[in-house]
């Protein structure tokens, strides 16, 4: 095949995309994370960001940045593991560390590099790696590269999870080897629905059947919990999970991921996990910044923008509920407003557009087919007078009869 096939191979799947209404396109943003962007020279109110206590554009983190710029430069030179180990990493562990009350913790590029490197090390063919339907890509994909036995459990469902959970305590090892570990692995808040992993239950689940549990707490981190730690915190059962996942790159507003668990855990990530290995650090302000965003959640504006932010996502949701908009029972800074067909989200997407609201349309695969919605996020930035017309904005789309899945 010369370039030409390959051209015209591509241009063919491409237009298969387009007609199951599934086409994605990169749009040029020119303005800085806050409540207003800048997209295709037009300011529209943001209502997609996860810069939910809107740390992103903060002074205090762009000043840590640049601090860290100026004095161990642009980029970090090579893996942790030669000599990319740098001052902000440490530092940013360290706060991470103190701030989940863990023994250690370590940062990895992404959330996505801390998924699969963490759940790549601890389990293999040997073993049985259990998810929830709706957990994030991220742990999908993680868990199949592990080469574990991968049992999926419907979404929230208990007796599943622990019908599979009966089976895996009964497996026998192979080949004369160690008897299968079983990682039980969600996420507290759900990405793209809104609602929360029942953790208590969880935890008894896996204490009875001594199984391991991880929880990715991306979108809780800096939201949930009295000192904002996470839905961990919150249902006090954060000293039982063994491994606490999340990402820099939301509610901290800097980017990155991080695990954070026993002295243990990580000392053996650190030797085990192939994309901490094998990855150049991240750069110095970036850890610089998310040390700062840390910080700035543990503070009296943390806390205060924390109550700005829940009082405009209960605003927005009574509303929407009063509207007969069907959301899920559990608050959270995501609201899913679902539409069914993946035309018609695209079609109210580009309505909402034309009234100066920017919410894209969240289609598969990051949702099953006939499941596109809107996926509607709050911030502490947005302002009474955004929420209005929000809401104004809302009111004037035609009625949808999708109901939740």
């Amino acid at each position: 095949m010369n370039v030409s096939d390959f051209t015209s191979e591509l241009r063919e799947r491409l237009e298969a995309i387009k007609a199951q209404d599934l086409y994605r396109e990169l749009r040029r943003v020119d303005s800085a994370q806050e409540p207003r962007l800048e997209l295709g020279g037009k300011s529209l109110l943001n209502f997609s960001s996860n810069d939910y206590l809107g740390l992103a554009n903060h002074p205090a983190l762009k000043e840590a940045a640049v601090k860290a710029i100026e004095r161990f430069g642009a980029g970090s030179g090579a893996s942790r593991l030669i000599c990319g180990s740098l001052a902000p990493h440490h530092e940013l562990e360290a706060a991470l560390a103190n701030f989940k009350q863990t023994e250690a913790a370590l940062s990895f590029s992404s959330g996505y590099m801390a998924a699969v490197g963490t759940i790549c090390a601890i389990a293999g063919k040997e073993d049985i790696v259990v998810i929830d339907k709706l957990v994030h890509a991220c742990i999908i994909d993680a868990a199949r590269l592990s080469g574990a036995k991968l049992r999926v459990y419907p979404h929230n469902d208990l007796n599943a999870l622990q019908e599979i959970l009966h089976w895996a305590a009964r497996q026998e090892p192979t080949s004369g080897k160690r008897r299968p570990h079983t990682l039980i692995v969600t996420e507290s808040v759900f990405s793209m629905d809104g609602d929360v992993a029942p953790l208590r239950e969880l935890v008894e689940l896996k204490e009875k059947f001594g199984a391991w549990l991880m929880v990715d707490e991306a979108h809780a981190t800096g939201i949930f919990g009295r000192n904002r730690c996470g839905l961990a915190e919150e249902m006090k059962v954060a000293d039982k999970i063994e491994i606490q996942m999340g990402t820099l790159g939301k509610a901290l507003g800097a980017s990155g991921g991080y695990i954070c668990g026993s002295k243990m855990l990580i000392e053996y990530l650190i030797n085990r996990a192939r994309t901490f290995i094998f990855s150049t650090a991240p750069v110095p302000a970036a850890a610089a910044a998310a040390r700062a965003g840390i910080e700035l959640v543990q503070s009296g504006e943390g806390e205060a923008r924390g109550h700005r932010l829940w009082a405009g996502i209960n605003q927005v949701e009574d509303a929407l509920i009063k509207s007969g908009w069907d959301l899920p029972g559990v608050r959270s800074a995501i609201i899913p407003l679902m539409i069914g067909e993946e035309a018609q989200a695209v079609a109210t997407t580009l309505m909402l557009r034309e009234q100066g609201i920017f919410i894209p349309a969240i289609r598969y695969p990051t949702v099953a087919r006939g499941e596109a919605r809107l996926r509607l996020t709050l911030t502490a930035g947005h302002t009474a007078e955004d929420i209005a017309t929000l809401l104004a904005a809302l009111a004037k789309l035609p009625p949808t009869k999708c109901a939740r899945p």
